[in-house]
């Protein structure tokens, strides 16, 4: 059910505490509370009781918001910060996790513990078509030009959506992982990206070396462990590709750690921290010109109410 993996990330966040002492410092932090006045709010916020958890924006400057509550979609005015419901979810046991926009219109969305995939029409907010998976939680989805690739938390393999003309989807293909995959015991896998070639996808596995990031081989599943140094990913959740700057947002330890990283993808070198006094355990983000935008999940709420309040915030780019 959608309360006991909410309960789970919860009690998986609090345990974890502890390893933030242990986890890699990175040369470089920014604070990025500070805006320019007359900007675009940096800060904005969100439904009460929505229970956010991904983020997406697209060609225009929108974001999109799913929530775990009720799997929801709400779009925002970056200009602005208003906002509104635009597509209705299929209710509790069917949360919105990970979401992506495609150039077409067409928003991608990971079901978490529904073992769904769906597809919504952005413009009119229609659920195109619903696919179970067969997962037990389904947790983000990155966009490539002929696929779009799904995370699996509890398995070890990478689900993906065939797309063909306009970006359609097409069929849904099962990609197992081997290699050097370590798939816990538990919660394993969280954000997914491409590596800066478009040649592999890039997959977080808080098990792995104590939390860190895979290379996927996006024809065979082989994974090979991505050099990251000392650097640690323990709470590893979203991320975001720049060019060859990686964003990986430790949603428990309330900051994004930024890696540069080789074309390939097999390196990174840790190059600063975000911060920011505004962050309540955010879990995913995405960009707009030089800003990074991010939803608070608090997940250090043990038990959301529809009164909770949840907000969306901006930090600058590094």
């Amino acid at each position: 059910m959608v309360s006991a993996a909410r309960s789970f990330a919860r009690r998986r966040l609090l345990t974890t505490a502890a390893a933030l002492t242990g986890a890699a410092f990175l040369g470089g932090t920014a604070h990025a509370a500070e805006t320019r006045k007359g900007a675009w709010p940096a800060q904005f916020p969100l439904p009460n009781g929505f229970q956010p958890e991904g983020i997406t924006i697209g060609a225009a400057p929108f974001a999109y918001f799913g929530s775990l509550a009720n799997g929801d979609i709400y779009r925002a005015a970056l200009a602005t910060g208003s906002g509104a419901v635009i597509s209705k979810g299929l209710g509790a046991e069917h949360p919105t996790v990970g979401l992506k926009i495609g150039r077409h219109g067409r928003l991608f969305l990971s079901g978490g513990a529904s073992g769904e995939l769906r597809t919504v029409d952005a413009r009119s907010g229609e659920i195109e078509k619903v696919y179970a998976v067969g997962g037990t939680f389904v947790n983000d989805v990155v966009l490539t030009p002929d696929a779009a690739w799904f995370t699996e938390t509890y398995k070890a393999v990478l689900y993906k959506l065939v797309l063909g003309r306009h970006g359609a989807p097409v069929a849904v293909e099962n990609l197992p992982l081997s290699g050097d995959w370590v798939q816990g015991d538990g919660f394993t896998a969280n954000g997914i990206e491409r590596t800066p070639d478009g040649s592999a996808l890039l997959v977080v596995n808080v098990v792995a070396g104590g939390g860190g990031l895979m290379r996927v081989d996006p024809r065979s599943g082989t994974a090979r462990a991505v050099d990251l140094g000392t650097a640690k990913l323990p709470n590893g959740d979203g991320l975001l590709l720049l060019g060859r700057t990686l964003y990986a947002v430790q949603q428990a330890q309330n900051a994004i750690d930024v890696f540069r990283l080789n074309a390939a993808g097999t390196k990174g070198t840790a190059i600063a921290r975000i911060t920011d006094p505004r962050f309540r355990i955010p879990t995913t983000a995405a960009v707009w010109g030089d800003r990074i935008y991010l939803p608070n999940a608090r997940f250090d709420v043990e038990q959301p109410t529809p009164d909770t309040d949840y907000d969306a915030v901006a930090v600058h780019r590094v």
